[in-house]
């Protein structure tokens, strides 16, 4: 297997969501609006309540950090981290329009946390740790870091042929440019899709009352228009493989994933399924 470049990986990914961080403010609504049950679900396996310090890794342009800020109240504290500065300012943005004061963010290195033992009663994760380059690290970390009895609360992306919201693009531009399947430890969408994976990790470091489920929902869009315009503007690995391809395979790329997505409407809809999976541990 060749050897991963954590260093490389990590600024690349910086790189990345920096140049996309305006697109995601552009389509925070419907982003949110999409992914609310995943926010709401990581809030409540974490069992947050008035006055926790909860830490969000991987918070992106805001969620659920935002969320688990209005859950601990004026007399808790929310930490977001992530790698892309650019996301932050979106958030801390998010944050001010919404009055929320007690969640800070910060960028940060999931792996390299300079966070004292012992400082948070939970944390949560929304589709961070499966691009980590080192996720054994980073759940050791996450145990340091958790008080005894603390709650650990993460989302990572099921199996692609579960999530024709991610797999239609994916499945269109295999048609015109070789996609070889990742390395195993390969960060990536569908990193830790099978079950008993991350679950696996969070027993080895000894974290306890694993719960790993599979949650579906559904992504709503107005139209197959305004799913390809969102995904452009807002996947930074998708638009890296679309720069592969030469003007006339871009339109034609673009046509067929609009004509994908049309297959999943219902009414003047478009419903496209999603699967998440959901482990929740807690330290002793």
């Amino acid at each position: 297997m060749p050897q991963i470049d954590a260093n490389q990986i990590i600024e690349t990914q910086r790189q990345d969501w920096n140049r996309v961080a305006p697109a995601w403010e552009k389509w925070d609504q419907l982003l949110e609006r999409n992914l609310a049950f995943v926010n709401y679900r990581l809030i409540g396996d974490a069992r947050l309540r008035f006055g926790q310090n909860v830490l969000d890794i991987g918070c992106g342009t805001g969620y659920p950090a935002l969320l688990a800020a209005q859950v601990v109240g004026s007399t808790g504290k929310v930490l977001g981290l992530d790698l892309a500065e650019e996301m932050l300012v979106v958030a801390r943005r998010k944050a001010h329009s919404l009055g929320v004061a007690n969640v800070t963010f910060q960028t940060a290195d999931a792996t390299t946390l300079q966070v004292a033992t012992d400082s948070y009663d939970a944390v949560i994760s929304r589709f961070c740790l499966m691009f980590l380059p080192d996720i054994h690290k980073a759940m050791n970390e996450i145990a340091r870091l958790l008080k005894p009895k603390g709650y650990f609360a993460a989302a990572v992306w099921s199996s692609a042929d579960k999530n024709p919201f991610l797999r239609i693009p994916m499945d269109v531009l295999k048609r015109f440019i070789a996609l070889p399947p990742p390395e195993p430890e390969q960060p990536g969408l569908f990193r830790l899709a099978k079950p008993g994976e991350l679950a696996g990790i969070a027993e080895r470091i000894g974290l306890q009352d694993i719960t790993d489920e599979e949650v579906r929902g559904e992504a709503p869009f107005e139209s197959a228009d305004e799913y390809l315009a969102s995904l452009m503007d807002m996947a930074a690995p998708l638009q890296s493989l679309f720069n592969k391809l030469s003007s006339s395979q871009r339109d034609e790329a673009q046509s067929e994933i609009k004509r994908a997505a049309d297959g999943y409407r219902r009414g003047n809809k478009i419903f496209l399924p999603i699967a998440v999976r959901i482990v929740v541990a807690r330290k002793p």
